[in-house]
Formats: structure tokens, sequence, C-alpha cells
């Protein structure tokens, strides 16, 4: 299975430490956390990997260049002079991509099965479909309100009270990239939009909560996760 990476963030809300290295090379317990994330992955079934990648990219390169020593395939699709957002950046990397893949984000530990849930969504037909988690504003404010198995509202504000949350993967058809026009920004919420529109995007509910790093508190709560790991080895 493949998956893409988006992580050319600039992970403002880590500074200063993400002024030295992009947020998927934060440092956790002595490991970069994108070895958490692709050694995860990995253990799914997933071993090739596009990584969208933009600021301080090259760092990422240089530490898991074509992905032979973690028992990947690895290769990079790098951000243009303009950002282009996250479905713009997914659309650089088109050429790249296989009839089917996930699409994930370089700060997110997902304990999704992939397997299960690619075989799903390669069953359904349809364009995509989304990893969702009942949330009820647990872990950050809910986003989506979900109708049977079709995600119906996708609203990141979170302005209206809802249950679930975008877990943080998706599984795409390659025909799904005609919507996102070429060369001009476009970001995840207008993309997921025009699918919810067409009624071609479903759910996929998981059980076990995500983690991500995107801010401090949240770092700190992967880092002991990670800690329980290891010890219970």
């Amino acid at each position: 299975m493949q998956a893409v990476i988006l992580a050319g963030g600039l992970g403002t809300r880590l500074r200063p430490v993400t002024q030295a290295i992009p947020k998927a090379m934060v440092d956790v317990l002595g490991r970069p956390f994108l070895e958490y994330e692709l050694a995860l992955l990995r253990s799914g079934g997933v071993d090739d990997i596009v990584l969208c990648v933009g600021h301080l990219g090259n760092l990422i390169q240089s530490h898991f260049g074509s992905g032979s020593e973690f028992g990947l395939k690895i290769r990079y699709s790098w951000d243009g002079p303009k950002l282009l957002g996250p479905a713009g950046a997914l659309k650089r990397a088109e050429t790249m991509l296989g009839e089917h893949f996930f699409v994930t984000y370089g700060d997110a530990y997902l304990r999704a099965p992939y397997g299960a849930m690619m075989d799903d969504f390669i069953a359904s037909g349809r364009l995509a479909m989304m990893a969702t988690y009942r949330n009820e504003d647990r872990h950050g404010r809910s986003d989506l309100a979900v109708r049977g198995r079709h995600v119906v509202r996708y609203d990141k504000k979170g302005a209206a009270r809802m249950k679930w949350i975008n877990y943080g993967v998706s599984a795409l058809s390659k025909r799904a990239l005609s919507l996102i026009p070429p060369g001009v920004e476009y970001g995840e919420e207008e993309f997921y939009g025009d699918l919810i529109a067409r009624k071609e995007l479903l759910c996929f509910p998981v059980t076990k909560r995500f983690f991500e790093i995107g801010n401090p508190a949240s770092l700190g709560e992967f880092a002991r996760f990670a800690a329980r790991l290891r010890a219970a080895r």
C-alpha cells in the first residue's frame, strides 16, 4: 500500500524549535517523530511512501533517503516557490501516485487498521474514504458530521457542535485529484467539501485515539505515550 505524507508545513506553533528543523523531525525520546510514524505505517502494511516536503525538507531527505534503511520505498515531492495548500501539494505529487493511496500528515500518529480500510475503500468504488473518530470535543474540537456511511459536513473551525473528528488519514482514488485545480492554492476543506457535495466521501470509524505533535501540549502527550510503548517492550 502507498501513503502520501504532507510534511511541508512551517510548524509555527512549535517555534522556536521548528525554526531550525521541520516539524516531522522534532525529537521524541531521541528519535525524530517521523520515524515513529513511518514504523507504524510499515507495521500496517504501507511500504511505499511519498513525502510532500518544503520547509527545511532537505533535513528529512538527508535522514530518510530512499527509505531502504527503514524497510520502505520513499520518494519526495517538493513544494514550489508558491505554497499551494495541502490539496495543492497532493496535486503536485500526482505523477508519483498509484490508483489508490492514503494521505496523511507528517505530525500525526494514527493507529488505524490500514489494510481493512483500504480493502473497504476499494470495494466501495468511491473517490474517497476518511477515517473518523467519535471525539465529542475530547481531543480538540470535533469537526465532522456523519450520516450513515457518509461524511456530510467538514468544518475545521468547529462552528457547529459535532461529535466526530477527522482522524487524520484518508484513502483516495487517483481520480479524486481531478477535482483539484493545478497551480492554485487549494485547502483540504475545499477539497473534502467538493467530495461531500458529490456524495463521494465515505467514513471509516476508528476506535483508537489519535496523537499529533502540532503544539507543545500534544507533543508532550505523544512523548508520554511513546515512553509507555518503550517501557512495555
